[in-house]
């Protein structure tokens, strides 16, 4: 399959009822192609050996972003459950009008885009309607800003960069991963590995629901800032915890007044170096030394 060419690097696939359209492209540059059921988009750089930075946005489904020997982006992309009807609210009526047919037909299809400019690949769906399933190809040397908000988890491994990582509700994996994290959901848990990470870069990990499993090589050099209300912290590397006493912000408005109470627990890594924190709600967090 040919990559799309630097100077053609906006396309636009609609599948509908299994029917596949490529618009905007001649028929000698295919845009998509299907394999074992999977929809396939390569998408050029334009600068390719260099670093680049993948931006995606999803409402509903799931992302896996795989870092790879080759020079192109490569998105695979499928459905996610079952399509949202915009008439579920009318579905006892719609029920009736449908007695004694049978189906023929599903509108069960879905709009990819995707853009790149200067090394930054945007990938965009209609995910509001259809939960999909991404997965994505980059080059190693890759940085990322991608969520979603419902009906998947986030996944990334063996990817180098600043990565900033965002869901609602599922969970949020980094494996094998180098560089630095902002990784964050609600409902769900944030694990994270790492084969190496930037010296000086702060990083942070949060939930509200969910665990905090954070893996980290043994030389790396962090202050600490932690806090689970609910949880305990567990670490098996050689560290002293910094127990703060509570902190009490009083504040007055309208004469009412209202005391907050900030109670976090801090440490340091190898002589300490950039903040990591780590924030939970409802559950423990482990902080734990690559073997």
């Amino acid at each position: 399959m040919n990559p799309i060419p630097s100077f053609l690097i906006r396309a636009r696939t609609v599948l509908r009822a299994g029917l596949l359209a490529a618009l905007v492209l001649p028929a000698t540059l295919p845009l998509v192609a299907q394999t074992g059921g999977k929809e396939q988009l390569t998408v050029a750089l334009s600068a390719p050996g260099k670093p680049g930075v993948l931006h995606v946005k999803l409402v509903g489904g799931s992302i896996t972003v795989v870092g790879y020997g080759g020079k192109d982006v490569v998105v695979d992309i499928g459905t996610q459950g079952r399509q949202r009807d915009k008439d579920d609210d009318d579905d006892a009526a719609g029920s009736e009008n449908r007695k004694g047919l049978k189906r023929i037909s599903s509108s069960s299809g879905f709009d990819l885009t995707a853009e790149e400019k200067s090394n930054h690949v945007y990938v965009s769906t209609n995910s509001w309607q259809q939960a999909v399933a991404l997965t994505i190809k980059v080059p190693q040397r890759f940085s990322l800003q991608i969520s979603t908000v419902q009906d998947g988890d986030i996944l990334v491994e063996n990817v180098a960069g600043e990565l900033e990582v965002s869901n609602v509700n599922g969970d949020v994996r980094l494996s094998q991963v180098s560089g630095s994290a902002v990784a964050s959901t609600v409902n769900g848990d944030v694990t994270a590995s790492f084969r190496s990470v930037t010296a000086g870069a702060p990083m942070a990990f949060s939930t509200v629901n969910g665990k905090i499993d954070v893996t980290l090589p043994s030389t790396t050099k962090a202050a600490l800032k932690l806090k689970t209300d609910n949880g305990e912290i567990y670490s098996d590397f050689d560290l002293t915890a910094d127990k703060t006493p509570p902190t009490v912000n009083r504040t007055s408005k309208g004469g009412v007044y209202r005391l907050n109470v900030d109670n976090w627990t801090y440490g340091k890594l190898n002589g300490g170096g950039a903040e990591i924190m780590m924030k939970t709600l409802q559950d423990d967090i482990y902080i734990r030394k690559a073997k």
